[in-house]
């Protein structure tokens, strides 16, 4: 595994320097349900796509706590657009710690110049969301591994460059014999399959697609049929952080946007800012953005002292506070939401129209607990407690 990122002491600031681009295109975006191309634009020229790459590749050398820090400000303009980022970043993670390294050597530089942007296929129409099982086999042939795919939702796919796409290692292979391959857009044919008409996150623009690509041996990521460990290292933790970190930054922001509202002379005649009732509400919604924040930071570090120290993430302890991290953060990034909207009211806080986007906030963020369905996480859970016996709290 590649372990020397010391972090990136420029991507907050670069960070911040996109951010106008987000904010001013995110309405549009979601009003049209496309793919926010100005705000990816930006980003690859910033060098934040190379922000877990480390810099003898040319990359910002970031690590766990940058990813976090940055994915909060960028979720503060545009959640999809953020949402976009972190998943990236989960595959260059992926790439970074078990590529092998004539393969870092030849796409690393390329994703740290932003002329890379990464989309992962791991959902099937027959095995559906299923991490750890796959149904479409490799085919080894004389040209090296044929891979025919349908994938019904892809983040961002129509848009991206590369893909890392999981596969049932061979046609004899039980569907928990996965392998995770890396192809190139130039190496596949894809056709793009139905339409993104979501309540939220409409800038993902997550449409199906169908690829057949022949790929060499090499752009296996990992041990062949093993992506079990690349998920339990790199895939799911970097998913559960990443996507807790945007959660948590639109909730910021939408108590950010209602805090200046109550604070402004002009703030409407219903919002009595003397009001117990109102104190109580914002000190509600405030408590729980510091309860997302303050599990983020313990998750983030723990994950990070295992890797520093080369222990394995594979533990029951390990994966119940990733799990908890992401339904927790999911749940409660939503709640702050909705009661952001029923504090500013209808006027200011219901309305499409209005000039603080809370609905927009609100449909967004209901997607959290459908993002890899906490329902799911929360079965996978109680069976790791009750395996835990001794209640090994974070």
């Amino acid at each position: 595994m590649v372990t020397d990122n010391s972090g990136a002491p420029d991507a907050i600031a670069a960070a911040r320097e996109v951010l106008p681009t987000l904010h001013k295109t995110a309405a549009e975006v979601d009003a049209d349900a496309r793919f926010p191309e100005e705000s990816l634009a930006a980003l690859r020229a910033s060098g934040l796509m190379g922000l877990l790459v480390p810099r003898h590749y040319g990359g910002l050398g970031g690590t766990l706590d940058d990813l976090v820090r940055v994915a909060q400000v960028l979720a503060g303009g545009c959640l999809s657009t953020a949402m976009i980022f972190a998943m990236h970043c989960q595959q260059v993670d992926a790439l970074v710690h078990f590529a092998q390294e004539e393969l870092r050597e030849r796409i690393l530089p390329h994703i740290a110049k932003g002329k890379i942007y990464l989309a992962s296929i791991t959902s099937e129409r027959e095995s559906g969301g299923h991490l750890l099982t796959g149904a479409s086999p490799l085919e080894p042939t004389a040209d090296g591994l044929l891979l025919k795919r349908d994938a019904p939702v892809v983040t961002g796919g129509a848009h991206a460059d590369a893909y890392l796409v999981t596969m049932r290692s061979r046609p004899e292979s039980s569907p928990n014999r996965v392998t995770l391959v890396l192809v190139d857009r130039h190496q596949a044919d894809v056709e793009f399959t139905g339409e993104w008409d979501s309540l939220g996150m409409r800038g993902t623009h997550s449409i199906g697609l169908t690829m057949r690509a022949t790929v060499p041996t090499e752009q296996i990521i990992g041990e062949d049929g093993e992506f079990r460990r690349v998920a339990v290292e790199s895939f799911m933790p970097l998913a559960h952080i990443g996507w807790s970190a945007c959660w948590l930054g639109t909730a910021t922001e939408a108590l950010r946007e209602l805090v200046t509202v109550l604070r402004s002379a002009k703030r409407p005649k219903s919002l009595d800012i003397g009001s117990d009732l109102l104190h109580e509400r914002i000190a509600r919604i405030r408590q729980r953005l510091e309860l997302i924040s303050a599990y983020l930071r313990l998750v983030t570090d723990e994950v990070a002292d295992h890797r520093n120290r080369g222990k394995s993430l594979d533990s029951s302890q390990v994966q119940i506070h990733l799990n908890i991290l992401k339904i927790t953060a999911a749940e409660l990034a939503y709640e702050v939401s909705d009661h952001c909207v029923q504090v500013a009211g209808l006027g200011i806080g219901y309305l499409r129209n209005s000039p603080i986007p809370f609905e927009r906030h609100l449909r967004d963020l209901r997607s959290a607990a459908l993002n890899y369905s906490n329902d799911r996480l929360l079965r996978a859970t109680g069976l790791l407690a009750l395996s835990d016996s001794a209640v090994g709290l974070i």
